[in-house]
C-alpha cells in the first residue's frame, strides 16, 4: 500500500523550550483511517499541525506525497467550525475554491455537491449564527472536503457536540471517508470514535 505521509523520528520543540513530540514514527498509507488518542497536552493536535505544514519540526523528517503539496492537497477540520459568520453556508464552502482562484460560478457545482454529501444541500442560503453546532461542524468538513483533499486532517471536531449529535456526525464521517476514499487522521480523546471510525 503506498504511503501518503511518513514521519521518522520527527520532534517539535516550541520558542519557549518545552518538547511537544520526540521521536515520533507513523506512516500513512492511502486509504486508511488512522485515530491519534491520548491526554491533553500530548502533542496531538501539534502532530497535524505538522503534516498540514502550519509549523514546522525541528528535527526528525517528514516525507509526503507530491498530491499532498497541491492546492487542495489536505483538508483541515479545526477543533470550533471557524466559519465566516456574515457568509452563507455555500460561500464558506467555497472560501478555499475562492482563495485557489475559482470563480462562484465556476464552482457552483462542486459546492452544491459537497454540501449535498454532508446532508446540508437545504440551507445552502443560511448563514452560521442560524444553524446548530452539528451543522455548523457539517459546514466545516464540507469547506474541507470541497477542493477533493487526497488527505483529510481532523482535529477533535465533534468535541463540543451533544452525545445525540456526536454519534450521527461519527457515522456521518465514516460515510464519507468511504465514499469519498480519503485517507483522514482524526484526533481524539473519546475511545469509541476512535475504535468505530478508524482502521488504525
Amino acid at each position: 500500500m503506498a504511503a501518503l505521509l511518513t514521519l521518522q523520528q520527527v520532534d517539535k520543540r516550541f520558542a519557549t523550550g518545552n518538547l511537544a513530540l520526540s521521536g515520533i514514527n507513523i506512516r500513512v498509507n492511502a486509504g486508511e483511517f488512522l485515530s491519534l488518542i491520548g491526554p491533553s497536552g500530548c502533542g496531538k493536535s501539534t502532530l497535524l499541525r505538522l503534516v498540514a505544514g502550519l509549523t514546522q519540526a525541528t528535527g526528525g523528517q517528514l516525507g509526503r506525497d507530491p498530491a499532498l503539496d497541491a492546492s487542495g492537497g489536505i483538508g483541515y477540520v479545526f477543533q470550533e467550525p471557524t466559519l465566516l459568520p456574515w457568509a452563507t453556508v455555500a460561500n464558506n464552502v467555497w472560501l478555499p475554491l475562492r482563495l485557489a482562484g475559482l470563480p462562484r460560478a465556476a464552482a457552483a457545482d462542486r459546492v452544491a455537491e459537497t454540501l449535498s454529501m454532508v446532508g446540508l444541500d437545504s440551507v445552502a442560503a443560511a448563514r452560521p449564527p442560524q444553524l446548530s453546532g452539528g451543522m455548523r461542524m457539517r459546514v466545516s468538513i464540507a469547506r474541507a472536503l470541497v477542493t477533493r483533499p487526497r488527505l483529510l486532517l481532523l482535529d477533535e471536531p465533534f468535541a463540543a457536540l451533544d452525545e445525540i449529535t456526536r454519534m450521527r456526525l461519527t457515522d456521518d464521517l465514516h460515510h464519507l471517508w468511504r465514499r469519498a476514499q480519503l485517507t483522514v487522521m482524526f484526533v481524539t480523546h473519546n475511545v469509541f470514535e476512535a475504535c468505530y471510525l478508524s482502521t488504525r
